[in-house]
Formats: C-alpha cells, structure tokens, sequence
C-alpha cells in the first residue's frame, strides 16, 4: 500500500501510466459468449455430425477418456484449449453448431456456438480439386464455416442492437492453416509448394477476419499453427536417416521452419489489421512458443514418458504410430497415465499439455495483445484445480 500512495504521489508518473493503460489495445475484461472457428484443435464435436461414411476420427475411445469419460467427438484423451478458454471465463463448453441444429432440447445459444470441423482447411475445396490434392473433408472450410456464422446470426438476434451487443461481449476464436499444408505435403508435393500457399492462406484468413469485424465482433483471438514437425504421426510419415533433417529436440526441422514462416506472415497480417480497425481487439495465441517448451524439456513440464512418443497408438518404435491405423482402430491403445504425454494420437496433444497452453495464453505470456485477466482470475481462483496437476 505504502508503494502505491508513493506512486500516485507522482503526478507525471500518473499521467505516463495512463496513457499507456489507454494506449495498450487489451481484450474486454469478461466475455458472455464464445464462437469457435476451425479444425480439429477447435472441434469439440461437430464431426459427430458431419461425418461421411465410416465412423469419423475422434469419436470412439480411447478419446475423451481423460476427462468426458466417454468421446465427445474432440481430438484429445480430455478438454480442448477452447474447453478451458470457457471454463475460466465461468462460461460453459461450446456447443458443436451441428449438434444444436440436431438437438431437439433447449440450448442457450448467446452464450456461445462452434462452427470448427475436423480437417477443416483455410483455402477452398475447389483450391485442391483445381490442383490434384485429395481432400476427404469437403463442405467445412472457412468460408463454409463464416457462412454458417452469418445464418446463425440472422436467427439469434432480433434487432441489428442486440446483435452488436452479443458480438461485442463475444470471444471468437479461430484456428486455421495447418491442414492446408499437411494435406499438401501427404499428397506428395513438395514443401517449396506448400509454402507457395502461406500468403494465400494467411490472406484468407485475414479477409474472414475482416468480415468479422465487419459484424462488430469484439475480440477475435487467432491462434499460431502448433510446430508440426514434433508430432508423431509426421515424425513417422516423413520419416528420414538424413540427420541434418531433425532439430536438437528430434523435430522435423523443415516442417516447423514451413510453420514458423505462416505464423511469421500471419503476425503481420495481424498487426496491419489491428492498424486499420484500432477499435478491434486482434489477439495472436502463439501456441507454437507456447508448446515449444514442451519438446525443448518435455521433464521440466511433467511430461515423463517422453514429448515425441505418443500416447495412444500401436506400440511400435520410434513413436508409437502406424501411418494407417489412427487410434482408437485396432490394433491401436493408449498407454496409461495421458498426462505424462505431450503427444496424443499423433495429431494432437494431450489435455496436460493444452492446459498448460492455455495458462501461458491466459496469463498474457503468448498472446499479443495479452488478454485483460481481471475476469479470469476470479474464476482461476474459484477453480484453481483447472491448471494444478497432481502427478
């Protein structure tokens, strides 16, 4: 207390700090509701719904188990990064839009509806059809997904007022780009093709961005690919004796520099926007240094068993994955204990280390702005098990 009258004694001082206060672009302190735009590390179910022909990755065990105790239809053994998002705002789960459209029940939509798919791409599926590309998850792209935003908007709000109000209270979270390049590079194009698509890929992102905005969104969090070539199933696929290949952490280093170049160029699309629209509260969730960590001193984070190996697969060396069986297929299993794992399936992370991701988030550490954490640290202190492991 002693410090803060000293310092409010200091009328320039006073003055400085507010400026800043009033000059760093901060997200508003609490949110009503959240929307989820993207692909699987987004998706808390709408596969279920949208799946064509066999039964769709993601919704048979051993996913889920963690946390659900049953699949959900979220690429995890547990919660998603979205999950905990929601719960430390004392916000509920977002809702897959598909299973709300097939819901027959009651659901409170103002709080909040996600539109992510699993391998859902930035880019249009006319863009692979044009180019030769297989693409088995068509009809969920970005532009299907804003889209379906739109035609939910026309339904939920009854004056273009309340609209504003929801939108401005509303977090909308994105996550793009990543299976536009994998399913690039496993079609067997090169990776100087793939990054030939960074800076359409990154556009389009931005122009969605910009509709957004458009609608009076308040806050629009766009979260950084995650650093592909440290997950099992690339390591496995890409597989090479060329040791000048991988990092010091055992990662594909060409496959994080095609990473590290969309979110260089997605950092500055970004911050040009944030330039145009200074109203608009444009957060980058760099979950690629925030998971970096984890690959660098998997033991430092708890992760025992190892970054690279992942949990749930079929048992076999360096990684624990076989390129054609996903889990959850025989002869597929997850090991015991998921939260000494980084990797989960091979495509994703465990819940341990999406928590951990959140938390850097929340706490300002990888995002850019840092989110104002006035509303979440209420909610922290309220559930403070939501990042306390018991190891």
């Amino acid at each position: 207390m002693a410090s803060s009258r000293h310092f409010l004694h200091k009328p320039r001082l006073l003055h400085i700090f507010l400026i800043l206060t009033i000059l760093t672009p901060y997200a508003i302190s609490c949110y009503t509701s959240i929307f989820g735009f993207g692909d699987s590390l987004i998706d808390t179910g709408n596969i279920v719904y949208v799946s064509r022909g066999k039964v769709p990755d993601c919704v048979i065990p051993p996913y889920g188990e963690t946390y659900f105790h049953n699949s959900t239809g979220r690429c995890c053994d547990g919660r998603l990064i979205i999950d905990f998002i929601a719960q430390n705002l004392g916000l509920p789960f977002v809702p897959p839009y598909f299973g709300v459209r097939n819901s027959s029940g009651a659901v409170n939509l103002e709080k909040g509806v996600n539109f992510a798919v699993i391998g859902a791409s930035t880019l249009d599926d006319s863009f692979f059809e044009e180019r030769g590309i297989p693409n088995d998850f068509k009809h969920v792209s970005l532009r299907c997904q804003l889209n379906w935003f739109k035609d939910l908007l026309r339904s939920l709000c009854s004056t273009p007022s309340s609209c504003k109000k929801l939108l401005q209270s509303s977090l909308l979270m994105m996550d793009f780009g990543g299976n536009d390049y994998i399913r690039t590079l496993t079609a067997g194009r090169s990776v100087e093709e793939a990054r030939s698509y960074v800076p359409l890929v990154v556009n389009t992102m931005a122009s969605a961005i910009n509709e957004l905005i458009e609608l009076e969104v308040g806050t629009i969090m766009v979260q950084a690919t995650l650093p592909l070539g440290c997950l099992s199933y690339f390591l496995t696929y890409f597989r090479s004796t060329d040791k000048e290949e991988y990092d010091s952490c055992g990662c594909l280093s060409w496959l994080n520099k095609l990473v590290e170049y969309h979110n260089e160029l997605l950092q500055i699309k970004l911050k040009h926007i944030r330039e145009l629209h200074p109203h608009a509260t444009i957060i980058y969730g760099d979950l690629y240094n925030a998971a970096l960590p984890f690959f660098l001193s998997p033991r430092k984070f708890g992760f025992t068993k190892g970054a690279l190996i992942a949990c749930c697969g079929t048992g076999g060396p360096p990684y624990n994955i076989n390129t054609s069986v996903d889990c959850g297929y025989p002869p597929t299993f997850a090991f015991d204990h998921p939260f000494l794992y980084v990797n989960w399936d091979g495509y994703h992370l465990t819940e341990a280390a999406y928590r951990l991701i959140t938390k850097g988030l929340l706490e300002g550490r990888y995002t850019i702005p840092p989110i104002n954490t006035s509303c979440v640290s209420t909610v922290m202190s309220a559930e403070h098990s939501n990042f306390d492991y018991v190891r």
